[in-house]
């Protein structure tokens, strides 16, 4: 039988992915208590239940991102320094990365990203400031007015806990507080009318929305045989080819992102690529599969030590799109998500029976699931990847025009005077429920305005993840790794000072003075609020 039971605490954060434990941090660093939601039993969201390796700006190394963000990518350096027996050029590298992926300049395994992310939330548990429930989801929400009073969360046994606190961070993975809330929100496509920019279409269209993927590790072990059963759905998914696909979705060739011209990608277990630096800005890094997001790389480490490289399987062919995971019954959700599972797990069977080998056979059967680094029994991850979340109705919107590369040209990207960070990826959106394939935009390095922020009418919620006032559009390039963490980061930030100082969140933004000070605030605190101009010397 479930009970329920009551707490409270200065701020709810409902959401443990990269957002959530920023925004945990940025509150508790700030002298206050939290107590932060997890629907898995590792927090870290994309980074770790989610499995997918951080997708960063090219100058990452040397600015761009908050300062804690920094601090979380050299305590995972750290923590492969401490615990593995680097090669020797390995462990002296600065910039070491334990994957050499070519989608990220520190490609790591998910488990060690949980480990690390567990490091630095323990001191606040010991100090029991910090109460991290896992295994809870919000089910439930009370409101007075314009205020968020309490939030019910349910337990793995049922069991209901309702958490009152004077400010509410939604930093679930699909914004599922919003609605609970009453929190005015959109989802899909916003209208070019609506919006003005050139990518949208004429019409809204809020149930298309973008992919998510259920995505899996791998290692080979020649002359092993781990095929696993074939998948109940195999025959249906082999042949399965998408609106606006050149060919079945299951295969190496594919529609390139930013052309939409059709190539055949290479994939070749533990294939020599020699040193790897990665720079999407040069190169994407998609043509050769196993090194993209590859996690762990032999030659990082002394001889003899891994007999594979692990690389992640988060590639356009499970890319799921029958259906969205917002706006649909329980049982469509529960569909889908069981439909992106078997997807990969078809996927997986076609590299171990059919993939073409560059010796003119077929299958490498070598193939083995790793969920040991994915903490799973199964081999996929704990939780699927969503790159699309509903997303506020916010003070101020951010639209393709404030920092598309065609629109803004050498003017860069619109300057805000709310700025609270920065970020710099393409927009990157992937094919869609709708049909849709790519839409691919060059964008310039941007800012993050507080009024993406704030909700146009709730005055205690805070959005603190890809939740906050973007376009479908925008969101392509406003949802990867550090730009969440630095709007989480910022949520947490704003709570504990509007509590410190007897505000709302409104008054901060509307006071030219109350702004700066709090953008002061957030520069002591290592959060870059523009990007650096370099001319010359």
């Amino acid at each position: 039988m479930s009970s329920e039971t009551a707490t409270t605490t200065d701020i709810l954060v409902v959401g443990g992915g990269l957002g959530g434990v920023a925004a945990a941090l940025a509150a508790l660093r700030r002298g206050r208590e939290v107590v932060l939601t997890e629907e898995t039993d590792w927090i870290g969201g994309q980074l770790t239940s989610q499995g997918v390796p951080p997708d960063e700006h090219a100058w990452i190394e040397q600015f761009g991102s908050t300062r804690s963000y920094r601090e979380l990518r050299e305590n995972i350096r750290a923590y492969y320094r401490t615990w593995y027996p680097l090669a020797d050029w390995a462990r002296v590298d600065r910039t070491l990365n334990p994957g050499q992926g070519k989608v990220s300049r520190l490609c790591h395994e998910p488990r060690v990203g949980a480990a690390v992310l567990e490091a630095m939330v323990g001191p606040w548990i010991a100090a029991g400031r910090l109460r991290v429930l896992y295994r809870h989801r919000p089910v439930a929400a009370s409101v007075d007015g314009d205020r968020v009073t309490a939030v019910v969360l349910e337990g793995p046994d049922g069991d209901r806990l309702e958490v009152g606190a004077p400010y509410v961070l939604d930093a679930t993975e699909l914004g599922d507080l919003l609605p609970l809330t009453g929190t005015e929100h959109v989802t899909g496509f916003e209208s070019r009318h609506d919006t003005g920019e050139p990518s949208a279409p004429d019409e809204a269209q809020p149930d298309n929305m973008q992919a998510f993927s259920w995505v899996f590790a791998v290692d080979h072990r020649a002359g092993e045989d781990h095929t696993i059963d074939r998948p109940a759905g195999y025959a249906a998914w082999r042949a399965y080819q998408p609106p606006k696909w050149p060919n079945p979705l299951i295969s190496l060739s594919g529609p390139d992102p930013r052309t939409l011209e059709t190539f055949e990608r290479a994939f070749l277990p533990n294939g020599d690529t020699g040193p790897v630096v990665a720079d999407q800005s040069k190169d994407p890094g998609d043509r050769e599969l196993w090194a993209f997001r590859r996690i762990v790389a032999r030659s990082v480490f002394r001889p003899g030590f891994a007999e594979s490289d692990v690389t992640v399987v988060n590639w356009p062919m499970i890319d799921y799109l029958p259906g969205p995971l917002i706006g649909v019954s329980d049982e469509e959700r529960a569909k889908h998500l069981a439909g992106a599972r078997e997807l990969s797990m078809s996927m997986l069977y076609w590299l171990q029976t059919e993939a073409p080998r560059p010796d003119g056979g077929t299958g490498w059967p070598g193939l083995r699931l790793r969920g040991d680094v994915m903490g799973t029994t199964d081999g996929l991850a704990k939780a699927p990847y969503i790159r699309e979340s509903r997303r506020i109705v916010a003070r101020r919107r951010v639209v393709e025009q404030d920092l598309s590369l065609a629109v803004r040209g050498s003017a860069g990207a619109v300057q805000y005077p709310d700025s609270v960070g920065v970020g710099m990826y393409r927009i990157d959106l992937h094919p869609s429920t709708g049909g849709d394939t790519y839409i691919d935009v060059a964008s310039s390095p941007f800012q993050i305005p507080l009024g993406a922020l704030l909700p146009v009418r709730l005055r205690n919620l805070l959005p603190a993840g890809k939740n906050i006032g973007t376009t479908h559009i925008t969101n392509g390039c406003y949802r990867l790794h550090p730009v969440e963490w630095n709007v989480g980061e910022v949520a947490g930030a704003l709570a504990a000072h509007c509590l410190a100082g007897g505000l709302e969140p409104g008054q901060v933004h509307e006071n030219g003075a109350r702004l700066a000070a709090f953008q002061d605030e957030l520069t002591a605190d290592g959060v870059e609020l523009a990007w650096p101009e370099v001319k010359g010397y």
